[in-house]
């Protein structure tokens, strides 16, 4: 994600979107993603494509969600008003889908709300780990819904801690990296539905939109743009690439489809106007992108033959200049008494809390689930968090735990024993691991690993 940042600092001489222009366009175009906001303060809209993915385009553009105001009104900030809104029992629906957790944890991050820590009753990285599919590791939802594995592994792996470290370990980000792997079709890039293990579909055409979304996935679950998978993907880009800088998308040149792949690109450190994205004509896809900017409205149209701005192009436009991938690391607010992160800090005693659990066993047989417990107090402990996981979603994560009982070393775990330097031992939050003990203390929010080995 950083390395994406870096490219509007160093944008090649012979790119035709100079600094200057790039400097303007996201000027103009925060100016325009503030005009969306509602006079509750609120990004999100009753339905369709919601307003509220614009906090990763203000963020990347340098604008804190806390800055975002209606009438100059801060107690109706965009970032307390969508914290609000996350925590509410009637969020998202009464008939949520995975994507819904995942637009969640991107957005709400980039707007500088810890995603484990909404509240007291909402941990939005737990809400994901229960859409894991045990029969399908890696994949979250139902996997013919390619596109919400996609967006799982750009949640875990670009939403990062506050301090900026990984929050899940590596292993689960592994498990869904290679799930997208094996959906890669054979012209490069991806498609929104399921291909893996079916040579009809792997041979069918590839999405624009889809194939820049899987690429900054993997590269958000650490893979590198060497990675054959990665440029294979940009292959398919460059090949895709006309003469004014836009990318011939399977339903025809639109700033959507233009600004997925370029974020794409940014997340894994791919300048989009480098040589490869460059046209015969000398056009680059920034170049394109600005080109469908009003001025000075700073709203982008969705076809070049549109005549009035879209809010979402505008977010996907805006995003894809200034920078990003599909989130952003929220900057500080220019409010004063307004930190980087807002978060809770404590369990509310009584309260139903979700957290997050992994359990590794050195096998391919990962575990993960959501576990939900009652707190007594502020704080919990490993060995309630083990209890409660017997009834987690989806079931099977733990079936049985010695000891059962006190505050002891944990020596055996779904009936895996410590043995010789092979023991359990935990981390929280992406922490360095430590023995696991039943007394150690778990914080509201933690995503709790458990990994068995030397």
């Amino acid at each position: 994600m950083a390395a994406g940042a870096l490219l509007m600092s160093a944008v090649p001489a012979h790119a035709t979107a100079s600094p200057s222009q790039i400097a303007t366009s996201r000027s103009t175009g925060v100016t325009y993603l503030k005009s969306l906001q509602a006079a509750d303060g609120s990004y999100v809209t009753g339905g369709g494509l919601s307003n509220e993915w614009a906090f990763g385009a203000l963020a990347a553009a340098g604008t804190a969600a806390a800055d975002v105001t209606p009438g100059g009104d801060t107690s109706k900030n965009a970032r307390l008003v969508y914290r609000n809104q996350l925590a509410a029992n009637s969020w998202p629906s009464a008939s949520p889908v995975v994507t819904d957790y995942e637009r969640g944890i991107l957005n709400s991050y980039a707007a500088g709300i810890d995603p484990a820590r909404i509240g007291p009753a909402r941990n939005l990285v737990a809400d994901l780990a229960a859409y894991w599919q045990t029969a399908e590791p890696g994949y979250y939802g139902p996997s013919a819904n390619f596109n919400g594995t996609v967006f799982g592994l750009l949640a875990l792996g670009g939403a990062k801690t506050r301090s900026g470290g990984q929050r899940v370990p590596q292993a689960l980000l592994n498990a869904s990296v290679a799930a997208v792997r094996a959906n890669q079709h054979n012209d490069g890039g991806w498609n929104y539905s399921k291909a893996a293990g079916d040579p009809t579909a792997l041979a069918q055409g590839s999405d624009i939109d889809m194939t820049g979304a899987a690429m900054a996935s993997l590269c958000a679950g650490g893979v590198p743009n060497t990675d054959a998978a990665v440029v294979a993907a940009k292959n398919f880009l460059k090949g895709k690439l006309a003469s004014s800088g836009a990318f011939n998308a399977m339903f025809g040149v639109n700033t959507d489809s233009n600004g997925w792949a370029v974020s794409g690109l940014n997340a894994c450190g791919i300048n989009p106007q480098g040589t490869d994205f460059t046209s015969g004509t000398g056009k680059t896809p920034l170049d394109f992108l600005i080109a469908q900017q009003f001025k000075p409205g700073g709203g982008f149209k969705y076809l070049p033959t549109d005549t009035s701005p879209s809010p979402y192009a505008s977010v996907d436009g805006l995003r894809a200049v200034a920078g990003a991938g599909f989130t952003a690391t929220p900057p500080t607010p220019t409010t004063s008494g307004e930190p980087v992160w807002a978060a809770t800090g404590d369990f509310t005693a009584g309260t139903a809390a979700k957290l997050a659990l992994v359990v590794d066993d050195g096998t391919s047989n990962l575990k993960v689930c959501a576990v939900t417990l009652t707190p007594t107090g502020t704080t919990t402990t490993l060995g309630d968090v083990l209890d409660a996981a017997g009834t987690a979603t989806p079931s099977g994560c733990v079936t049985s735990v010695t000891p059962s009982t006190g505050g002891g070393t944990v020596t055996a775990l779904n009936g895996t024993a410590n043995s010789g330097s092979s023991t359990w031992k935990v981390s929280l939050d992406g922490t360095a691991s430590t023995a696991a003990t039943r007394a150690t203390t778990v914080h509201l929010g933690d995503t709790v690993s458990l990994r068995y080995g030397s």
